[in-house]
C-alpha cells in the first residue's frame, strides 16, 4: 500500500464528472496528447446512460485539490463485469474464484468503450507529477481496502505514466495495437512509396474499386460535421454491432452520438462515401482527432460495396493525416 505524503491536498470522490466545472477538469485534460479524457467526451458518456450504473460503468471519479483548486483527476469507474473494456480477463476472474476471491467489483481506469492508448491521471501542470500520483495510488488503495474490492486496473496507459505507476508497485499487462506512424511523407504517394510494386498495384486497384462503384469519399470535419450525420453514424455503427450479434459490442446510445453534435464536433472527422443521392452517405468513418493525432472509432454502410470499408477506415484517413500534418493514426 501506498502512504499519501503529508501535504496540504484534500480527495474527493464524485459520482458525476458535472461535479466538477468543465473548465477547472480540462485545465488538467487539455494540455494530453488524448481527448478521450476530456471533460465533454467522459461527460456525453454518462449523460446519453452508455457509462452508468445501469450499464455495469458506475462512475467513481477521484479528484485531488489543493484549497479549492482541481490539481488532479481519474475517471475511475467500479465494474461487476469485464465487457466494453477489449481487454479480455476473464481468466484472472476465474483464478481468483479458484481462490476463493471476489474479482468483481473492480475499479477500472480507461476512457468507457475506447480501447485507445493514453490513459493516465489528469495533473496541474504546475503541480508535482510524482507527488499528486502517490495521493491518488494513495486514496484508490484505501477505497478498495474500505470497500473490499480486489484490485484496481488501468486500460491502454500513457506509456510514460506507465512507468510512474510501476515505480508505486503496479504490474504491466502488454497488449497490442497496430498505430499508423507518419514518416515524413508529403502525399499519398509518399507513403505508397515504401511498399513494393506489387503491394502499390493493390492498394491503387482497391482505391480505385470505390469510384467504380460510383462512390465518392469525402472527409468532414469540424464545424461541417451535421446533427444528421452524427445521427447517421449512430445507424451505422449501430449497423455493424448487430451484424455480430452478442458479440456486436453495442455499448453507446444514439443519445451519445446526438451530444457530440453540440459540444465535441470540433474533435471529430467522419470520413463518408456518397453515391447518387449527394444528401446522405451509403457508409461511413467515425475519427477523432487532436494535435497530432487521429483516432479510428466506428464505421459502418448500408450495403456491401467491394473495398469501402479500407477506403473509409485507412486510406481515406491516412491520406487526410497526410494533409493536416497527423503523426500518429
Amino acid at each position: 500500500m501506498v502512504h499519501a505524503p503529508k501535504t496540504q491536498y484534500s480527495v474527493t470522490w464524485i459520482r458525476h464528472i458535472e461535479e466538477v466545472p468543465q473548465p477547472d477538469w480540462d485545465a488538467l485534460a487539455m494540455p494530453l496528447n488524448t481527448p478521450f479524457l476530456e471533460w465533454a467526451w467522459l461527460h456525453n458518456m454518462e449523460r446519453s446512460g452508455s457509462a452508468v450504473a445501469n450499464a455495469g460503468w458506475l462512475p467513481t471519479h477521484l479528484t485531488v485539490w489543493r484549497d479549492r483548486q482541481l490539481v488532479g483527476a481519474a475517471p475511475l469507474y467500479l465494474k461487476g463485469h469485464s465487457y466494453g473494456e477489449f481487454v479480455f480477463d476473464h481468466q484472472w476472474a476465474d483464478l481468483a474464484g479458484r481462490l476463493g476471491l471476489s474479482y468483481y467489483p473492480k475499479l477500472l481506469g480507461m476512457s468507457p468503450f475506447t480501447p485507445a492508448e493514453g490513459y493516465r491521471f489528469l495533473t496541474a501542470p504546475d503541480e508535482d507529477e510524482a507527488t499528486i500520483t502517490e495521493v491518488m495510488v494513495a486514496a484508490i488503495d484505501e477505497f478498495c481496502d474500505r470497500n473490499h474490492i480486489c484490485g484496481a486496473h488501468f486500460l491502454y496507459v500513457d506509456p510514460q505514466w506507465q512507468q510512474l505507476m510501476e515505480n508505486l508497485g503496479f504490474h504491466k499487462w502488454l497488449h497490442h495495437s497496430y498505430i499508423w506512424q507518419n514518416q515524413g511523407f508529403q502525399s499519398f504517394d509518399d507513403y505508397l512509396a515504401m511498399f513494393n510494386a506489387n503491394q502499390r498495384r493493390n492498394i491503387k486497384r482497391e482505391r480505385k474499386s470505390v469510384d467504380k462503384a460510383g462512390l465518392e469519399m469525402r472527409a468532414i470535419a469540424g464545424e461541417a460535421v451535421t446533427r444528421h450525420l452524427c445521427r447517421r453514424m449512430y445507424d451505422f455503427y449501430s449497423d455493424t454491432c448487430d451484424k455480430f450479434g452478442w458479440w456486436g459490442s453495442k455499448y453507446l446510445s444514439r443519445k451519445f452520438f446526438t451530444l457530440l453534435h453540440h459540444d465535441y464536433r470540433h474533435r471529430m472527422v467522419f470520413f463518408a462515401a456518397y453515391g447518387e443521392d449527394d444528401s446522405d452517405p451509403v457508409g461511413m468513418s467515425f475519427c477523432l482527432t487532436k494535435g497530432d493525432r487521429l483516432y479510428g472509432r466506428y464505421w459502418g454502410s448500408t450495403m456491401d460495396f467491394n473495398n469501402l470499408h479500407f477506403n473509409a477506415c485507412y486510406y481515406a484517413p491516412i491520406e487526410w493525416a497526410i494533409a493536416n500534418g497527423i503523426t500518429s493514426f
